[in-house]
């Protein structure tokens, strides 16, 4: 049997009182706890290794979060089993999971003296999302910029007439009928950046953004493919192609990246000079899709990652009704000149 029940009566002498009630013990089996430990074990190892190579393995990676706090269970197995080998198995891959999804949670970004800049980004999911919850958003919040992505023509109306455009005035938009539009717009002038680098996916338009009080930034609306079927390597050539921080700009990218801090490409995408904004603040375990009537946010692969020398204020993620995907706002200092 897995479990075993040992009944653990006092021994008692010919003179003595009778035994006493039994103690039960619970054992589990050897074999019940590898079984328990071994999948979690090889998860930490494909996270930690970056192993996801195909469509599955990507989208699977992005529950480590609750692979990690899972992982507890079979550390309990193997104690009971008494089986050592299998308990520091168990206990290496807890750690490892935690150290690689606590830190989340706990603010890491330093305080920066430097311009105020606002970013929000949302996705409209094919224009559904309801303008006037988004202008409730920009009106509250006051963004400085605000990235759209599946932005169709009708949006860009609907958000006009709801009056966007007098509060940013400034737009660099590539709108489409489809899931591939996107657009930016902002209270300071925007020039476009068309050949900053190779958009592949959805329209990712990029632009130079002049602030008062600080050097002029680069802007960038990202959207790869989700990593569906065969466009998993679409999606990876999509991060690995994003620029990397450059000593002479400050660069700051906000989007659907459809992409966790949990996956190999966007880690090695964060690595060329990059801080993913709500971890710096802290919630980088808010979940941001799917937003709906029947299942609560479960992933988070909504950002705003910005160059290491702009400080991070705050983070916070806001529901929009009509689009699957959560709002991110993030309250950013910019360094000096």
């Amino acid at each position: 049997m897995s479990v075993n029940i040992v009944a653990d009566r006092g021994v008692g002498n010919a003179e003595g009182p009778a035994p006493g009630p039994a103690r039960r013990r619970w054992r589990v089996s050897s074999a019940l706890a590898w079984a328990a430990v071994t999948p979690f074990a090889a998860w930490a190892v494909a996270r930690g290794a970056g192993l996801e190579r195909d469509s599955l393995t990507t989208q699977l990676m992005t529950g480590t979060p609750y692979v990690a706090a899972g992982s507890l269970l079979p550390l309990l197995l193997a104690a009971l089993a008494r089986n050592r080998t299998a308990t520091a198995v168990a206990l290496i891959t807890t750690v490892t999971l935690g150290l690689s999804v606590l830190p989340r949670a706990f603010r890491s970004a330093e305080t920066v003296e430097g311009t105020p800049l606002k970013v929000l980004t949302i996705n409209t999911l094919f224009g559904h999302a309801e303008p006037g919850a988004v202008m409730d958003l920009v009106r509250r919040l006051r963004p400085d910029v605000l990235s759209t992505q599946e932005l169709t023509p009708g949006m860009v109306e609907k958000l006009d007439a709801a009056g966007l455009g007098e509060i940013m005035p400034y737009r660099v938009l590539e709108p489409e009928w489809s899931a591939g539009g996107s657009g930016l717009y902002a209270r300071y002038p925007l020039t476009a950046r068309k050949d900053l680098f190779e958009a592949i996916g959805h329209n990712m338009p990029a632009a130079l953004m002049t602030v008062p009080g600080s050097r002029p930034i680069e802007i960038v609306d990202v959207h790869p493919f989700p990593p569906l079927g065969r466009q998993v390597y679409d999606w990876t050539a999509a991060l690995d192609a994003l620029p990397s921080a450059d000593r002479d700009t400050i660069r700051i990218l906000a989007g659907d990246f459809n992409a966790s801090l949990d996956h190999a490409a966007m880690r090695r995408f964060l690595a060329r000079g990059y801080l993913d904004a709500a971890d710096g603040a802290g919630e980088g375990l808010t979940p941001t899709w799917p937003v709906n009537n029947r299942v609560p946010p479960l992933i988070t692969i909504d950002h705003v990652v910005v160059d290491r020398r702009v400080g991070v204020e705050t983070v916070s993620v806001h529901t929009v009704p009509g689009t699957d995907h959560r709002a991110v706002f993030a309250d950013l200092r910019l360094p000096p000149p």
